[in-house]
């Protein structure tokens, strides 16, 4: 079985040193998205764009569509589509957000329904992080 990984990247690089908090002084190699055979794991999605911008501090909703936006981008880079989709995994840090982040999870998922499973965190990997969603899927042969 072949294993292709997309977008690799240390965490290092991607997490900002000059927070000055030692949990952030990781160095880990990671790929966004590991597709093995006909199946993609993802890293998960959050506020962060592709290039490593934050967008929506503050706001669950908008981190949410973000995240929706790059698992698109991640899927096709992969060879995927959002149809492929099986399996959905959201965290949000705060049990207040679930409704405002599911109807956007609902909009860009619309007909695709896939198995969910919904966690209230205490935290994510940075405090302005709201919300993260993984996914799973199998690319139809």
């Amino acid at each position: 079985m072949q294993i292709q990984r997309f977008r690799k990247f240390k965490t290092k690089d991607f997490y900002p040193s000059e927070m000055g908090e030692p949990e952030h002084h990781i160095d880990n190699e990671f790929s966004m998205v590991v597709r093995a055979g006909n199946q993609i794991f993802m890293r998960g999605q959050t506020g962060f764009d592709l290039e490593g911008n934050f967008h929506g501090e503050g706001d669950a909703a908008k981190q949410a569509d973000n995240a929706c936006r790059c698992i698109k981008q991640l899927l096709k880079e992969a060879g995927a589509s959002i149809d492929d989709v099986c399996k959905i995994t959201v965290y949000v840090t705060d049990r207040k957000y679930r409704n405002e982040v599911y109807r956007v999870i609902a909009d860009h998922f619309r007909g695709v329904f896939p198995c969910s499973t919904g966690l209230v965190v205490d935290g994510l990997a940075l405090p302005e992080m709201l919300v993260e969603i993984d996914v799973e899927a199998v690319v139809s042969d």
